[in-house]
């Protein structure tokens, strides 16, 4: 029998940019033109069979860490390369034994709930989830209130993920004191604004959200001052001295590579790594911070002009990160997301809030889609006359 007669395959769509409306990079940031062309390049090295490419993609791998021990202020060695935001924690959480108890604010995103939860009661400390203080998710006054004698450590998000609430990383710090741990998933603030990354015992962040490097690589920041706190827990062969040894286990590698289960995927590695490069060359989270709640600020304003309520618009200007969450009284939550997209903007629906998350690249036309958008659901265009009338029945 003839195999069947198919068409070839479509060529891919040309490259380009995000839509000018885009607004959701607190889900996904596209990837920047420098972490894709460095993807590009570590994934034709790594295609290759030369062993020199081989050495290249390590040393991209070190290059990474190296760029973000100069955004974090660490040395490279507490910094190591884990494959994302969730494995860093589940890292961290298998890391951390017990007796004892982690703080976890409620309201945090389920991957730094998850972690915890799963290893209490197996050699990892007890999980106490804290109800959020109004319109912040954590504050040094709620911390106190319940720093009881087990409490060994706090997990909380830099910035929360609905709210846009930017946690007081030093204050929180300095009520933990120096004994317990402040351990932070920065995933949504690590790029976008600046942090007060140097109170962070522990810190972990994926690169696909505000760093636009894709997925496959995050940051895993261990400082020394509490390495001693952590046993490798999940730290496999590529975490320790002598991975090829005769007899196991060898002893540990120093610094935050002790806990590495294997090797980073380095084509992500060097993507993460340029990303950062990126951000530093643009002046660093202080600069690119300026524009974003410049813009975020000018995109909640034209959604309260056209009757919206702001979720946590009581946050004063530097508690608040890239992130910001509407509703409009009246519409379906679902028809406004409709609309939105629609019209060209991007953003997500989070119940019954749509949440707003811009960029320093997000043009200025964003904001005039969102009006428009938010003017034609609220002032709909009424019917014209001719539309109203009953249609007319032609006999022959």
């Amino acid at each position: 029998m003839n195999d069947p007669i198919t068409s070839p395959p479509p060529p891919p769509a040309p490259a380009r940019g995000p839509l000018a409306g885009y607004l959701d990079h607190a889900r996904v940031g596209p990837l920047s033109r420098p972490a894709a062309a460095a993807l590009t390049a570590a994934t034709t090295l790594a295609g290759r069979a030369d062993p020199a490419d081989l050495d290249r993609l390590f040393a991209l791998g070190d290059a990474a860490r190296t760029s973000a021990a100069r955004l974090l202020d660490a040395r490279p060695h507490e910094v190591a390369l884990s494959p994302s935001t969730s494995n860093g924690l589940f890292t961290v959480a298998a890391a951390l034994r017990g007796p004892g108890t982690v703080l976890v604010p409620r309201s945090e995103f389920p991957a730094n709930v998850y972690p915890w939860l799963r290893f209490a009661g197996r050699g990892g400390p007890d999980v106490r989830l804290v109800d959020p203080d109004g319109p912040r998710h954590i504050t040094p006054d709620l911390l106190r209130r319940h720093l009881t004698p087990d409490v060994t450590a706090l997990a909380v998000s830099a910035v929360d993920s609905l709210t846009g609430h930017l946690a007081p990383l030093a204050a929180l710090k300095e009520v933990l004191g120096p004994d317990r741990l402040l351990i932070v998933d920065a995933i949504q603030g690590l790029g976008a604004v600046p942090l007060e990354t140097d109170a962070a015992d522990v810190l972990v962040s994926g690169g696909q959200k505000w760093l636009r490097a894709g997925w496959g690589a995050a940051f895993l920041l261990i400082r020394d001052r509490c390495g001693e706190r952590l046993t490798p827990g999940l730290g496999g062969w590529a975490g320790v001295t002598e991975p090829f040894a005769v007899r196991h286990p060898a002893p540990p590698l120093p610094g935050a590579a002790a806990h590495l289960a294997t090797n980073p995927d380095f084509p992500a590695a060097a993507a993460i790594g340029a990303a950062v490069d990126d951000l530093l060359g643009q002046g660093g989270p202080a600069a690119v911070g300026v524009r974003v709640r410049a813009t975020l600020a000018e995109l909640l304003d034209r959604a309260r002009r056209a009757g919206a309520d702001v979720l946590s618009g009581g946050l004063g200007p530097h508690e608040r990160a890239g992130i910001g969450a509407f509703r409009l009284p009246g519409h379906d939550p679902g028809t406004v997301h409709a609309a939105l997209a629609s019209a060209g903007v991007i953003a997500t629906r989070r119940d019954e809030w749509i949440r707003l998350s811009p960029h320093a690249s997000t043009p200025p036309v964003a904001a005039d889609l969102l009006s428009e958008a938010l003017r034609l659901l609220t002032h709909p265009r009424p019917e014209r006359a001719t539309d109203l009338k009953e249609p007319t029945c032609r006999t022959s």
